[in-house]
Parts: structure tokens; C-alpha cells; sequence
């Protein structure tokens, strides 16, 4: 039998059918983890509007089909490495504690990219916080970030990014990466500020200049 549409719904809210736009394995390309092998799962949804967002597509969760989670989970299992990277679009719009439940009880560790816009739900290993200005982030988020990666689309980012640092956690890093499509303009003034300012690393996104997926 089919779910009945009550039934369905009861299922979103409880996380167990997530719309997804993309799955898949390849490596981490950013940040602290970069260079790992990692299983990839794309949620759609997002109210964040970033103007450079590379996955506009990702914004409308209804135009991407729900999955159930253990149909996720599935997929995952297909490929040797055990991390799970849950980003999006914005994954915390969905509840995420069926996902990371069930991916822990087949060995991965859990991580998730998130602007931090919606309350922390999920069990993580690690939580990538990557604050935007078009949408504030709730403070909840800033205890239990384990990595700040502020995009820098223009100088003024950088005292935006500035703004967290005192805030996080004391195992936080914390990376600057300058947005792809301006990166040879604001590579200089990442340099300058790391330098000056060497509690922060510059991040840099390995899989697009190695064209990897």
C-alpha cells in the first residue's frame, strides 16, 4: 500500500523523508577535512539567498524528489569510506536525527555544512558553521561548532567573519575562502589578513581546481 498523504506528511516531520537533490562519492574538497574520501547527500531547500550560491538549484525543496532515509542510507553503504557530509542548500530546514542515526549505526561519521539559520537538530561529528550575511544565524549553533568557514565575496566579509571568532569554541578553526567565481581579486586580501591575523586559515575549494565532482 501507499503512505496516505497524512502519513507522508508525519514522515517529513519526523525526518524520515528528506528531499534530496544529489548523493554522492568523492572527496572532500574544503576545509579541515579536505582530501578524505566522503559520501556526499545534497538536501534541497534553502531561504538563505546567497548571490553566488553555485546550487541555486538546491533552493526549491519541491522541486527535488523525498527520499526515505534508509534509501539514503543505502547508497551510502555502496562506497567503502565512512564519512557523510549532509550540506545543501540549508540541511537543519529538515530534522536530521533519523539521517545521522541511521548513518552511525553503519560506521559513518557525521558531518554537515550549515548556515546555522535553523536549530541544530542531528547527532554530528563534525559541524562545518558557514555563517551568511543574507540571513542571520542562530547563537545556538556557535557552542557546538567544531569549524567556522566564512565565504568572502568582498573585503567587508572579512570583519563579518571577524564578528564570530570570539564567540566560538576553543577546538573552533576557523577558514576564510574567497568565493570562486572572484577568487583571483580577493585571494590578496585573504593572504594579507591570514598573515595578520594567523588564528584564521585560508580554505580553498581543492575539488574545482582539480575538477573533481
Amino acid at each position: 500500500m501507499h503512505p496516505t498523504v497524512s502519513q507522508i506528511e508525519q514522515m517529513i516531520t519526523e525526518g524520515l523523508l528528506l528531499p534530496l537533490m544529489e548523493q554522492f562519492y568523492t572527496i572532500q574538497g574544503e576545509g579541515m577535512h579536505q582530501g578524505n574520501a566522503s559520501y556526499f547527500i545534497r538536501t534541497a531547500g534553502c531561504d538563505v539567498g546567497c548571490v553566488w550560491c553555485d546550487v541555486k538549484d538546491s533552493w526549491d525543496a519541491t522541486a527535488h524528489p523525498l527520499w526515505q532515509v534508509q534509501d539514503i542510507v543505502n547508497e551510502a553503504i555502496q562506497h567503502p569510506a565512512r564519512i557523510a557530509i549532509i550540506t545543501g542548500g540549508e540541511p537543519l530546514q529538515h530534522p536530521m536525527d533519523a539521517l545521522t542515526l541511521a548513518l552511525k549505526a553503519e560506521g559513518f561519521k557525521t558531518h554537515i555544512e550549515t548556515s546555522g539559520t535553523y536549530p541544530l537538530s542531528g547527532h554530528w561529528d563534525w559541524i562545518c558553521f558557514s555563517p551568511k550575511k543574507y540571513k542571520k544565524p542562530l547563537r545556538e549553533i556557535y557552542a557546538h561548532t567544531h569549524e567556522l568557514k566564512v565565504i568572502i565575496y568582498h573585503p567587508s566579509d572579512l570583519a563579518f567573519a571577524e564578528s564570530f571568532v570570539e564567540f566560538m569554541p576553543p577546538h573552533c578553526v576557523f577558514y576564510l575562502q574567497p568565493e570562486w567565481e572572484r577568487r583571483e581579486r580577493i585571494m590578496p586580501h585573504i593572504v594579507s589578513y591570514v598573515k595578520n591575523n594567523p588564528h584564521w586559515k585560508m580554505g580553498l575549494q581543492m575539488h574545482k581546481y582539480l575538477g573533481i565532482p
